[in-house]
């Protein structure tokens, strides 16, 4: 996780959470803090719980539940803040799987067993191809992304401003069985 530290409204630096002084003595003016995605092994989801208490509670249950007898469907964390969504599917091709983003819950996506790609971009001005749906708190675009290769072991943390495409297959279909908890901002 970086931090943005402005001592002027152009002269701004990204550094280190653990960042103990500024050595040029300026003035802080502005403090920004914006986490970005997130990819990484379960077992050092305890780095990034500090960022917040859901994303700590959201790891916690990653690690304490025997998630390979996880039926799919939602489970619920606390409340409307923090639930997991089960799924088990066959990874798809690229152009079967869409883009999207939400605003007022970030991913942690975890796959439990299998593997997939997931295409990920800032979002920067994309085309919205289905409008906000408040409901589902999704948007879908169209545009662009990099890719990402998730494993058995490892998660993805998506925030709104990190569109995401998942579900995309690598080498061609394979089952895949991930949760995904979702965390209100």
């Amino acid at each position: 996780m970086d931090f943005i530290i402005c001592t002027d409204s152009s002269n701004c630096i990204f550094a280190h959470p653990h960042l103990q002084s500024i050595a040029s003595g300026q003035k802080i003016i502005h403090l920004y803090y914006k986490p970005i995605m997130i990819l990484d092994k379960l077992e050092n989801a305890a780095i990034y719980s500090a960022i917040s208490n859901n994303l700590q509670k959201g790891f916690e249950f990653l690690k304490n539940t025997n998630l390979s007898k996880l039926e799919a469907g939602r489970i619920d964390i606390d409340g409307n803040d923090i639930f997991a969504l089960v799924s088990e599917y066959d990874a798809k091709k690229h152009e079967d799987c869409r883009l999207e983003a939400h605003q007022k819950y970030a991913d942690i996506q975890y796959i439990v067993s299998g593997r997939e790609a997931i295409g990920f971009a800032t979002l920067n001005n994309q085309t919205i191809t289905s409008e906000y749906n408040l409901e589902k708190d999704i948007v879908f675009f169209s545009g662009e992304t990099n890719q990402l290769v998730l494993e058995s072991g490892m998660f993805a943390v998506f925030f709104p401003q990190d569109i995401h495409r998942p579900c995309m297959q690598i080498d061609g279909p394979e089952k895949v069985k991930k949760v995904v908890i979702k965390l209100r901002l």
